[in-house]
């Protein structure tokens, strides 16, 4: 039963056919870590899908694309973005929760975008039809890249939040995270307070995942920093294809600053926010669960 629950349909049978092999693998040593890491990548890779499949659109684009195609560049990631999310709803490789929250990251995302590229922050330096208020609709998909990613591991990895904080606090700091996007323009920049506020909320919280065979746990405030850290070196891939552009970058590609970290840091705070609006965090109850091995990868 908690199979079908964590996955969809066609999950469960991917699920049972990868049981019939790995259920043969050693299960201690050397080897049963191995084996463990071999599925840690592949489920991160699962739930990579939706952002995986974008990135690789926007690197193949760069190579492929000229401007005498009767489609512009940009325009032909939006629609390719719609169709592999269609495609994950009718194949079942998608929850419509899932979807949901990728909607919600879509609109989230691209309010910042219209923002952030009139106030010079960062500029799509391609022509194309599909726009509003000169940003590319396909941009706001890179948001919902992160949502899907985040949405994703709550279920393939059965989280579970132990000391997770009230809702009405982490909504409470995610709205001032997203305000002072917009407002550090024209207002000093409270960052810092917010990171403070960040680690004194989530300091005591502390994320049980399931792998295979074993759950393991992980402060929820390292968590965010591995995503942040995952989401930039995206970026810098991005950036490099030119999707999109910082002033640094125009006249040559350089690398993303580290800076930009720290911004991808607080975007997970308002991804877990958005996602535990659709899926409320659990709490690991059982502490037998924590050793024991699982019924389903």
């Amino acid at each position: 039963m908690q199979a079908q629950k964590r996955f969809t349909s066609v999950e469960s049978r991917i699920d049972a056919a990868a049981h019939v092999l790995l259920d043969r693998m050693p299960r201690h040593g050397l080897s049963g870590a191995l084996v463990e890491f071999l599925v840690f990548g592949l489920k991160q890779a699962w739930a990579c899908l939706f952002g995986g499949a974008m990135l690789g659109l926007i690197i193949a684009t760069k190579f492929i694309w000229s401007d005498a195609m009767p489609l512009a560049r940009y325009d032909f990631l939006f629609v390719a973005a719609l169709v592999i999310q269609l495609g994950m709803l009718i194949f079942k490789l998608e929850t419509i929760g899932e979807a949901k929250v990728i909607l919600i990251f879509h609109v989230v995302g691209t309010v910042m975008e219209i923002f952030k590229t009139h106030a010079g922050s960062w500029i799509y330096p391609e022509h194309n039809l599909l726009r509003i208020g000169g940003v590319p609709l396909f941009s706001g998909f890179m948001y919902a890249a992160v949502g899907s990613y985040m949405a994703r591991i709550n279920r393939i990895f059965d989280i579970r939040l132990n000391r997770y904080p009230p809702f009405w606090a982490t909504a409470l700091l995610a709205v001032a995270i997203y305000i002072n996007f917009f407002a550090h323009h024209y207002l000093p920049d409270v960052r810092l307070a917010l990171f403070a506020f960040t680690a004194l909320l989530y300091w005591p919280t502390v994320m049980h995942y399931r792998v295979f065979r074993f759950r393991h746990r992980m402060p929820l405030l390292v968590a965010f920093l591995l995503v942040a850290l995952f989401i930039w070196f995206a970026e810098n891939i991005g950036t490099w294809s030119r999707a999109w552009l910082y002033p640094g970058q125009v006249a040559h590609w350089t690398p993303v600053s580290l800076s930009k970290l720290g911004s991808w840091y607080l975007l997970m705070i308002i991804s877990v926010v958005l996602v535990t609006w659709v899926h409320p965090p659990r709490p690991l109850d059982d502490e037998k669960e924590a050793g024991a091995r699982g019924q389903s990868l």
